[in-house]
């Protein structure tokens, strides 16, 4: 999605420091975890929810409809931030998910809590994408990469966490504490962030494709619509269905022609050309049809067909998870070390097949033992293949579609799983529907007994004769069989396409990992420079101790002087002028401590002192502006193949973080006692 704009020049504040940055970094990651928790919390909860309010075969639109809205509205914030500034579209973004989310708690029918769910959504694509925005603005880029880890670790335990904390609030206060529960944690993340975040961020004018956008939208709400009311509410031939279709088309043609012409199209027809898109975005849709669907339906089987509650449907989904948890963190790792990635997918999406076969057996008389094994299997060969396409695509763009190719190949995994929600819901529908029938033709039932009433209403088992609630258990797990038989050819799909899945060369860049847009299946929104610069942040965490890299630095920059003197003067000479004491106090250090340095700048000509402040002087800039190079140079080697001269705004972000990273408040350990 692209995201080119012209940047506004803007006063450089000083960034927060101590408590105000920990309360700030606090309140995001409690807003990423609550926009990150509602795309799974509600899979334990939804057999209560479907009790209570009815409309089981609008079950899958209560996740699709917060994908589609967070997915589709993730561009469109990061493009409004950009331009009007984060801060008040973030605290816009918790109000609006904080609104949703108090009207899902008061829903009275299954289309309200639909309409509701979309409103959340909608809020919830502007957490996610603001949160890792602002979180550049207010860490400096030497720790950033430490942060942006932290943030990709929150949607790990949110997919870990949500079904299990949705099965508690069923269990121990009812299905609409699922949502409530944000109202305060949502209200306490505002506070804190109007309260201190005060450093504004830098302002970029875009021409937003709002038009690009409005058509994604509406042709992937009517091809899920087709896949949800097809078979079930309307015949597949019926003027309705057939209408979608028609729609779809059309909708999507257009929108390929708003795409070409738009000054910065949400997502640029050019990347289709590219087969590792092409192929990344196909295997991704596969990848989140499933892993969507199968959170969605797993927990209706545990509750409905083996009868466990809902707080222990999410214990019994934890085996999925820590599998997803370690293919993802072990491939990512392994990849690192040998560079190597095609194998991951090519392994992991027959693992994902046979799983979901493995789980179309399943029925009321399969272990715990056996169940655990085969979520195990299916969210292990989910982490060999989600992190490693994000890697894949931006190994091979060039780097002006680097934002867009990331953020489209996360796009579709979104869209992969609003569709595969929407496509086992349906199928489960028709199956279910299906098996009831037969039930009534072949079973004895019980005068005044509706098999409607049961099949939308599965908490109707509860009241009925034991030989006859053990048939409809029989017709819940073969319906719920179905759903994931008919999955295994779409991710065959998948497999097949990971064959011509072309490997190269890995770049650095790509030897840094998000685990938001990996394991945690995050919608993203970064420009290209964004993407580098993430990366960047990342791999300069992995650099050597202070005085060796500064010691690296004085040999190639030809400056023979203590690491704690050229520290010191990279600080001074980059603010003018610095007060001993205020030096000491960025040092961590007394100022007897950090006198010798200083004394040895000033010996060398490097500096001067006056009225108790140390200012560089002319030589000392020249110096100081040498080491810069020359940590500049050892950056733009991790951007080989790259070609940052070419791209300016590349060229200047080099420049600004060997910049910031030189005299840094991190590198404490330059300056020690004397003696």
């Amino acid at each position: 999605m692209s995201v080119e704009g012209t940047a506004a020049p803007a006063e450089s504040p000083s960034m927060p420091e101590g408590r105000d940055l920990y309360v700030i970094l606090g309140a995001l990651m409690l807003a990423m975890l609550l926009a990150a928790l509602d795309q799974t919390i509600v899979s334990t909860a939804l057999p209560t929810i479907v009790g209570e309010l009815g409309g089981l075969n609008h079950l899958s639109w209560v996740v699709t409809a917060y994908l589609l809205a967070a997915t589709a509205s993730t561009p469109l914030w990061g493009k409004l931030g950009d331009q009007y500034g984060r801060k008040r579209l973030f605290q816009t973004s918790i109000v609006i998910f904080l609104i949703g989310s108090a009207l899902c708690g008061l829903s009275q029918d299954m289309n309200q809590l639909i309409a509701f769910r979309a409103l959340q959504g909608l809020g919830g694509g502007g957490l996610m994408v603001l949160v890792v925005a602002i979180v550049g603005d207010v860490v400096p880029p030497r720790e950033r990469g430490r942060y942006q880890g932290l943030f990709g670790a929150v949607f790990g335990v949110s997919s870990v966490v949500g079904p299990l904390l949705g099965g508690w609030f069923v269990d121990n206060l009812t299905w609409r504490w699922v949502f409530y529960i944000n109202l305060p944690v949502g209200v306490l993340a505002l506070l804190a962030i109007a309260a201190v975040l005060h450093a504004p961020s830098t302002r970029e004018k875009h021409r937003i494709d709002y038009a690009g956008i409005l058509l994604i939208v509406g042709w992937a709400v009517a091809l899920v619509l087709l896949t949800t009311w097809g078979g079930t509410s309307y015949d597949w031939v019926s003027p309705q269905i057939i209408g979608l279709g028609v729609g779809a088309v059309v909708l999507i043609v257009a929108w390929i022609i708003v795409e070409r012409r738009a000054a910065e199209p949400v997502m640029p027809p050019r990347l289709f050309a590219h087969p590792t898109f092409t192929l990344g975005s196909a295997i991704s849709f596969v990848v989140g049809f499933a892993m969507f669907g199968a959170l969605t339906f797993l927990p209706i089987f545990l509750q409905v067909v083996n009868g466990v509650t809902p707080t222990m449907s999410g214990v019994h989904l934890l085996p999925m998870m820590a599998g997803m948890l370690v293919s993802s963190i072990g491939s990512g790792q392994l990849i690192s070390r040998t560079g190597r990635y095609k194998l991951y997918p090519m392994l992991g999406t027959p693992i994902i097949a046979v799983a979901l076969w493995w789980c179309s057996r399943m029925d009321e008389t399969t272990s715990t033992l056996s169940t655990s094994l085969r979520f195990a299997l299916l969210g292990f060969g989910l982490g060999l293949v989600m992190q490693v396409l994000v890697i894949a695509v931006q190994n091979a763009m060039a780097y002006e579609d680097l934002g867009s190719a990331t953020s489209g190949v996360t796009f579709f995994r979104q869209i992969g799983g609003s569709f595969g929600v929407a496509v086992f819901g349906s199928i489960f529908s028709n199956r279910l529907a299906h098996n009831m029938e037969n039930l009534m033709r072949d079973t004895q039932l019980p005068p005044g007994f509706d098999p409607a009433a049961v099949q939308g209403d599965p908490a109707a088992m509860d009241r009925l004769p034991p030989q006859v609630r053990g048939d409809v258990i029989h017709a819940y797990a073969e319906s719920i069989q179905s759903v994931f038989f008919w999955a295994v050819p779409i991710v065959a799909v998948g497999v097949v396409l990971t064959w011509f899945l072309r490997e190269v060369p890995l770049r650095a860049t790509s030897h840094t990992r998000d685990y938001g847009e990996g394991f945690g299946a995050a919608p993203t929104f970064r420009s290209s420079q964004h993407e580098i610069e993430r990366a960047l942040s990342e791999l300069m965490r992995k650099d050597p101790k202070a005085t060796e890299l500064y010691a690296r630095l004085g040999e190639l920059a030809r400056v023979d002087l203590p690491a704690g003197s050229m520290w010191a003067l990279c600080r001074i000479a980059r603010e003018g002028r610095v007060g001993s004491e205020e030096l000491a106090e960025r040092a961590g250090v007394p100022v007897e401590w950090g006198r010798p340095y200083v004394d040895r700048l000033v010996q060398e000509g490097y500096a001067v002192r006056l009225d108790g402040e140390v200012i560089a002087t002319e030589s000392g800039q020249d110096v100081a502006a040498r080491l810069v190079k020359a940590r500049r140079a050892g950056l733009a080697r991790h951007l080989d193949g790259w070609e940052p001269e070419e791209h300016p705004e590349l060229a200047e972000l080099l420049s600004k973080l060997a910049t910031e990273s030189m005299g840094h408040d991190a590198d404490t350990e330059l300056v020690r006692p004397p003696g």
